[in-house]
């Protein structure tokens, strides 16, 4: 029996927010479904040439009163980076907390606008230590 995977889905609480933080990822919107029936719209976003791996970004337009709000039921989103020092700097530069700063050049986690924790991992082996990550601290959780 042969399983594929399809796709991991977050509910996001404000679409635009979401959406251009998983940009500054480096991932781009590959489809996009808004359901008038069903109120809500459905966000495709994938790294460029990995179409097959999106997250979708699942917005209700009336609001999400009387869904599951405890995200910690999700794990994490993982990507794997070129260059962790300079994502993290990238996303730093435009807001995002490091929660877990990548001490040890290999393993950095971020939250979306949504609470949605997202561990990003140096590709190869781990870069050299350096600072101002080596001595960096956690913040809140990840």
């Amino acid at each position: 029996m042969k399983t594929k995977y399809l796709h991991t889905m977050v509910r996001v609480k404000n679409l635009e927010a979401s959406i251009a933080f998983y940009e500054l990822l480096g991932l781009k919107k590959i489809r996009h479904h808004d359901s008038e029936q069903g109120r809500f719209s459905l966000i495709f976003m994938a790294p460029e040439g990995q179409e097959e791996c999106p997250v979708e970004l699942t917005y209700n337009w009336d609001g999400d009163e009387g869904l599951p709000s405890d995200s910690r039921h999700f794990g994490h989103l993982a990507y794997e980076v070129e260059n962790i020092y300079e994502m993290c700097d990238h996303l730093m530069e435009n807001g995002v907390t490091i929660n877990r700063p990548p001490r040890d050049g290999r393993m950095a986690f971020v939250r979306s606008p949504d609470n949605i924790s997202v561990e990003l991992l140096q590709a190869g082996g781990a870069l050299e230590t350096k600072e101002p990550w080596a001595s960096m601290e956690n913040i809140g959780h990840w």
